[in-house]
């Protein structure tokens, strides 16, 4: 019995040893969980201010369209004045037996809303051809040019972008424009270097084209229109500008 009590009253001992340590234990665990709650929160916090930029870049690449700055750089938004001919675009002169008409500078001031597109080449293929633009604003084309005028009817587009080539203005019209609009169309037709037509699909009313310049209207009382005429008409970006638009081809019903 006695022995029996003393094995009954040393495991007491050792539980009784034991309670520091378990205590001891807890309370670690306690201030581990209190630390790793702070610290989670911090990181979190953290990871918090991180994300914006994060969103920022995102939204901006989205706004490129995904494109990186290096794949943008070169589409960067030009103006009339700082478009000169490429080392790409061929300015050989003249291609229609005749004197070339002086050229002039393109405008500083041109009318709001004008875009101007890059260069790329003006060679001579047969069509047909692709273009980036819907009307094309410029790029190669046929070995031949449409002759200046007013057409009821759509031409080809890449004589025109020819015609373009040589300083022309080509205003298309949609198959909608009400007659009276279509009428003075036809009056700014008779003027050299303007070359008008219809244009299947066309988005606007009116679009006004010159090489590598191109500007939306919304019918022919706007005054923009005039002045595009004016300020695009021979400028010397076109790289054959001045070489006239007679003797191509077609046969307009007002030239």
């Amino acid at each position: 019995m006695e022995q029996g009590s003393s094995r009954n009253d040393g495991r007491r001992g050792r539980k009784e040893s034991h309670r520091p340590s378990l205590l001891a234990l807890l309370v670690l665990g306690a201030l581990m969980l209190v630390l790793a709650a702070c610290g989670g929160e911090t990181a979190g916090g953290g990871e918090g201010e991180a994300e914006p930029p994060e969103e920022e870049t995102t939204a901006s690449e989205e706004a490129a369209g995904g494109s990186t700055t290096e794949e943008t750089s070169s589409e960067v938004a030009l103006t009339p004045a700082e478009a000169t001919v490429s080392e790409n675009e061929d300015t050989a002169m003249p291609a229609n037996d005749r004197q070339e008409d002086p050229a002039q500078a393109p405008p500083e001031n041109p009318p709001e809303g004008v875009r101007t597109y890059p260069a790329t080449t003006n060679g001579n293929y047969q069509p047909p051809l692709a273009y980036e633009q819907d009307p094309p604003t410029n790029g190669d084309h046929a070995p031949y040019w449409q002759k200046c005028g007013f057409y009821s009817t759509p031409v080809e587009t890449e004589a025109e972008v020819h015609s373009m080539d040589h300083g022309a203005v080509w205003i298309t019209y949609s198959s909608d424009l009400p007659q009276d609009q279509v009428d003075t169309l036809r009056g700014l037709a008779q003027e050299e270097y303007v070359l008008v037509s219809p244009y299947p699909g066309l988005y606007a009313p009116v679009v006004a084209t010159a090489w590598r310049n191109q500007l939306d209207l919304t019918g022919t009382d706007d005054p923009r229109l005039r002045q595009f005429v004016d300020q695009f008409r021979v400028t010397e970006t076109a790289p054959r500008s001045g070489n006239g638009c007679e003797n191509g081809s077609g046969e307009p019903e007002v030239s």
